[in-house]
């Protein structure tokens, strides 16, 4: 079960939330984030990534987020792990209604020494659930590199150690270039990972930036993010989106070198194998044609990216009695990160699906 912010200031404030109708929704909204308020309306046929964030799907309808799925990568908090340790970020996530943590290092400069069975136990202890971990990929000038190609088995050991479901990489599978065939070859190495982690009962899993969705330089018509799903086994390699990085792909990569289109969107790869993409990173970005990416990192609820679109149709596809994809927000730079995990937690929490009327 998704667990009510022990912040009380937060919780009525979802509490209130939940029960408005959608015209003093909208009104909450304004009180609520500080933001402009929003006029609500159905979503139809909207593409995610093309909506404003805020003001999407507040009202009553049924939560969009699934419960006891909202985590957070523990990369957005590193200023404060590093200066104030684990335990009172911990404590502030569960103020927050966090229910899960994927970390992004086991000490992250964290302030005093701390083993990997404390922190299992202080995650614990703080009703967080520890989803997954970002490794390196591979390091091949150190053999010391605490890398999945340098040290498998002791990244595995450590993952076991703190009883994550699932072990992955940050890195793109650039290993052996940009080619057709060093994407295999990486596909292979993902497949060797994939297997040992399996093994463990864990599941390897990649998470992509947008140049995943860039071409081949020897095959320029190829996508090389669709030679890392074919070459890749179903059963052992599996993919966390973020979403954010995959919207700057489709603004970046939506044509070839020569100008011809080939648009796609993002949630198409989740709905044609949805079991393939067991966690996400939700991030959010402001629209901005003149940037490289196409977009401007923000905090989730403040940018263009529909997340109540995207999360209906991802939780839609899949049996609601048996929901298995997991929620983490992340921003790279936040402004406060403490007030980034708060606000993120309260616009996923607060977004509801339309009903008639709505």
């Amino acid at each position: 079960m998704s667990r009510t912010p022990k912040d009380p200031e937060l919780a009525s404030r979802l509490s209130r939330r939940n029960v408005l109708g959608v015209a003093a929704g909208a009104t909450a909204a304004t009180l609520l984030s500080g933001a402009a308020a929003q006029a609500t309306s159905p979503q139809g046929g909207t593409s995610p990534g093309h909506g404003h964030g805020h003001g999407h799907g507040h009202g009553k309808g049924r939560a969009v987020l699934p419960p006891g799925r909202l985590g957070i990568q523990l990369y957005s908090l590193r200023d404060k792990v590093s200066t104030l340790g684990f335990a009172p970020v911990f404590a502030e996530l569960e103020k927050y209604g966090y229910d899960e943590i994927e970390f992004a290092g086991y000490t992250q400069g964290s302030a005093g020494a701390i083993t990997l069975s404390q922190l299992k136990r202080l995650a614990k202890d703080h009703g967080l659930n520890p989803i997954g971990s970002h490794v390196g990929y591979y390091d091949d000038n150190n053999p010391g590199a605490y890398t999945f190609a340098q040290n498998l088995t002791k990244v595995l050991d450590e993952a076991e150690a703190l009883g994550l479901k699932h072990i992955g990489t940050a890195s793109g599978p650039f290993r052996y270039g940009s080619t057709v065939d060093g994407w295999k070859r990486a596909a292979e190495d993902f497949n060797t990972y994939g297997a040992a982690a399996r093994k463990r009962g864990m599941k390897f899993y990649q998470h992509n930036h947008a140049e995943e969705f860039s071409f081949a330089t020897d095959k320029p018509k190829v996508r090389l993010y669709d030679v890392l799903l074919a070459e890749t086994d179903p059963d052992l390699v599996y993919l966390e989106m973020d979403i954010y990085w995959a919207f700057c792909a489709q603004f970046r990569f939506g044509k070839r070198a020569d100008g011809t289109p080939v648009p796609f969107n993002p949630i198409d790869y989740v709905l044609k194998q949805p079991n393939r993409y067991p966690l996400f990173h939700v991030k959010d970005g402001t629209r901005n044609d003149a940037a490289r990416d196409g977009y401007d990192m923000t905090d989730v609820g403040d940018g263009d990216i529909d997340y109540k679109n995207f999360l209906s149709r991802v939780t839609a596809r899949t049996d609601r009695g048996r929901t298995y994809h997991h929620w983490q927000t992340e921003h790279d730079n936040p402004v406060e990160s403490f007030a980034f995990a708060r606000k993120s937690s309260e616009h996923l929490h607060s977004l509801r699906e339309s009903r008639c009327g709505d």
